[in-house]
């Protein structure tokens, strides 16, 4: 009997959990049709499809950890996925976008085009494998370095803008390759930036908060593209400013010892 009962417990170890499994999946594919609609410069649904990945990256830990069914294969698979929806698209598709058309300006540009992408994707990478490595020994509160789907939603907010406004990528290919470089950089810097992993949805809250949530809806519809890239910025810069106050703190708390 006891034989029999750990060959069924066995069985059960090499299976995976479904529902927060599906999430990922949602999140690769739309992951891999923003790539597919950067190549068919379908700008605006490659901007879309970043998105949406990036609800999904959002769904499929939440719902892992409500339903008790987090994983050593979910996590691999979860890393995988980002790489995908947050590295490879985003660089894909700023290039496909504006990097692209740096070979119009001569011998050597064309080069500085795709090294730009491909800083962007190694960034992304190098990030993933760093917070991996910290996942068990990392603060909660804040993360190192520019998170990943923050980073993809910087560069698709940054596409998708400048398809609203009508405006060809090569017109702006010099300030898309500042914004792609600087955004992978941030992705690997020591910045700190604030997780808002201490928000439990769960919990009952004040009704300002719903009240505050519903004016940020509704600023938010009245021009996605520039509301989201403006919210993109904000993140970013908010990293290297929280990182020099600490610093300042610091310095005046010992001068002041």
């Amino acid at each position: 009997m006891t034989g029999m009962a750990s060959k069924h417990h066995s069985k059960r170890r090499r299976g995976i959990y479904l529902l927060p499994n599906l999430f990922t999946t949602a999140g690769l594919f739309f992951g891999f049709f923003a790539m597919i609609s950067g190549i068919n410069q379908e700008f605006h649904l490659a901007a879309l499809g970043i998105f949406i990945a990036m609800v999904m990256d959002g769904l499929d830990g939440r719902v892992a950890r409500l339903t008790n069914t987090q994983s050593d294969f979910g996590v691999q698979f979860d890393s995988l996925s980002d790489m995908v929806c947050f590295g490879l698209a985003p660089a894909l598709v700023v290039y496909q976008w504006a990097l692209g058309g740096l070979a119009d300006l001569g011998d050597g540009w064309g080069q500085l085009g795709w090294i730009g992408a491909f800083t962007y994707a190694a960034c992304a990478a190098l990030r993933l494998a760093r917070f991996n490595t910290q996942a068990g020994v990392a603060e909660k509160r804040y993360f190192q370095g520019l998170p990943s789907p923050a980073a993809a939603a910087g560069i698709a907010s940054m596409v998708w803008l400048g398809t609203a406004l009508a405006l060809d990528g090569s017109v702006v290919r010099m300030i898309a390759l500042l914004v792609t470089v600087a955004t992978g950089l941030l992705m690997v810097s020591n910045f700190r930036y604030y997780s808002f992993k201490e928000f439990d949805f769960r919990y009952r809250v004040p009704f300002i908060v719903l009240v505050v949530l519903v004016l940020i809806i509704a600023f938010a519809s009245i021009h996605p593209p520039v509301v989201l890239f403006l919210a993109f910025v904000a993140y970013a810069v908010s990293g290297p400013a929280m990182t020099l106050v600490q610093r300042r703190r610091r310095s005046h708390g010992r001068r002041g010892t």
